[in-house]
């Protein structure tokens, strides 16, 4: 039976991966993940698809993001209470999040990272930078598939930087579950769609560097559902808040059969009915 082997959370979106031994899942996810993000001084987002060595920086909040510590390369540390600035809207991958620009030292000692000017926003609530689907969920299973196909020993979950990884799973059992119901400790959770994949999961998750085509894997073994999205892993709402513990195993209790089946096709699972559909690159 799978169950939880890692939590992962980013308190700065596209910062490095914090992983907590418990989590508690609220209806917007883990209120501490991605509270704040970063944007250049035309309020553009600032991510790791422009600069992949951002994940060298730690941070840390707490839940009322009320406190903020990064810890840099060269063991500079720099932290204190967040103090807020003016309002700020800014686009992002086709939704808008709102928050305010944090007066303090960590922009100007993130510009060396960044090799430009940033500024760090804190959202106006957790899982602002969101839309939907708060929690996010892989297994070993998957990655192990992946990795046959990428012809590698193994690929690290970090890459992924979703919020639960699972083990002892089978490849993409996590699809199979898409329209139903599952329990992991105290909370329960409703799978809703795949997660589509973007470039940063061809980064190395120490160091930003580009080292591991995944996305071209993906597309060559499982094909690209809608004809655009390399999928890989799945998306949960919360139906019911709990707490999350490291070792708590997963109950499935409930999937519609004909989701599940159509999932299966989608994916080019045993039992779909259809192969993926490669794409010639």
């Amino acid at each position: 039976m799978p169950r939880v082997a890692r939590f992962s959370i980013a308190p700065v979106r596209s910062l490095a991966l914090e992983h907590p031994t418990e989590i508690d899942v609220t209806e917007h996810g883990v209120v501490e993940d991605r509270r704040f993000y970063l944007t250049d001084d035309a309020n553009r987002l600032v991510d790791r698809i422009l600069i992949g060595r951002l994940v060298q920086v730690a941070a840390h909040t707490d839940p009322e993001a009320k406190t903020l510590l990064m810890s840099f390369p060269d063991g500079t540390v720099v932290e204190g209470e967040v103090q807020l600035g003016e309002h700020i809207e800014t686009p992002m991958y086709g939704r808008t999040a709102t928050g305010h620009v944090v007066i303090g030292p960590w922009a100007d000692a993130l510009a060396s990272i960044a090799g430009r000017a940033v500024r760090v926003i804190r959202c106006d609530r957790p899982a602002a930078t969101r839309q939907g689907n708060p929690t996010s969920i892989i297994s070993d299973g998957s990655l192990r598939e992946l990795a046959s196909h990428a012809g590698v020993h193994e690929v690290d979950p970090r890459r992924f930087r979703m919020l639960i990884d699972l083990e002892d799973a089978t490849a993409h059992e996590e699809d199979t579950w898409i329209g139903g119901r599952i329990a992991i400790g105290e909370a329960i959770l409703r799978v809703t769609m795949p997660t589509a994949r973007c470039a940063i999961t061809t980064q190395d998750p120490d160091t930003g560097v580009r080292d591991l085509d995944t996305l071209r894997t993906i597309i060559e073994y499982r094909g690209l559902r809608e004809g655009k999205h390399a999928d890989l892993g799945v998306l949960a709402d919360v139906e019911r808040p709990g707490r999350i513990r490291l070792g708590d195993e997963v109950s499935v209790l409930s999937m519609p059969a004909a989701e599940s089946m159509a999932v299966s096709a989608a994916a080019g699972l045993p039992g779909g009915g259809s192969s993926p559909r490669p794409r010639p690159r």
